[in-house]
C-alpha cells in the first residue's frame, strides 16, 4: 500500500492499517477494514485498491484461535532470524549452495547461537483449527 501512496502519507497509511489488523475481533477487523477503504478511496484511491487487491489473504489469521493472532499477523520472528543469520554470514561472500546455507542455519540453531522466539499460543497448537480452510499462500 505504501508503494501507492505519496511519502507524506506513509505514516498515516501505516497507522490506519495497523489499527485494522490489531482489532480484537473478526467483526471489528471487518468494520475497521471498511472504514479504511472508505477513507483511502477519497484520500488516495490507489491505497484502497491495493488493500482490496490483496483481499482476504491479509486477514487469514482471523481463522486461527485468537491466542495465535499475534504470531500469525506479524513477521517479526522471521525477520529476527533473517537478520541474525545475515549477521553471522556477513564475512562469507558466497555460500556454495542452498544446502550449505541450510546446514549453516541449522548448525547455528543447534549450537544456540541463534534462537527462534516462542510462537504465541503454542500451547494450543495441537488444538483443532477453526473449520474454515486457511489459504497457505497468504
Amino acid at each position: 500500500m505504501l508503494a501507492h501512496a505519496p511519502e507524506r502519507l506513509h505514516e498515516e497509511v501505516s497507522a490506519d492499517y495497523t489499527d485494522v489488523i490489531y482489532a480484537a475481533t473478526p467483526e471489528e477487523i471487518e468494520s475497521r477494514r471498511k472504514a479504511f477503504l472508505r477513507k483511502w478511496r477519497l484520500k488516495c484511491r490507489a491505497v484502497a485498491d491495493s488493500l482490496e487487491e490483496a483481499g482476504e489473504r491479509l486477514f487469514a489469521f482471523v481463522r486461527l484461535p485468537p491466542s495465535r493472532w499475534k504470531s500469525a499477523r506479524t513477521t517479526n520472528a522471521i525477520e529476527r532470524l533473517h537478520e541474525e543469520f545475515k549477521r553471522r554470514i556477513k564475512t562469507q561472500t558466497v555460500l556454495p549452495s542452498a544446502e550449505t546455507a541450510a546446514m549453516l542455519f541449522w548448525a547455528l540453531m543447534a549450537s544456540g547461537q541463534i534462537s527462534m522466539r516462542k510462537t504465541d499460543g503454542w500451547r494450543t497448537l495441537p488444538a483443532r483449527l477453526l473449520d474454515q480452510q486457511i489459504d497457505l499462500a497468504a
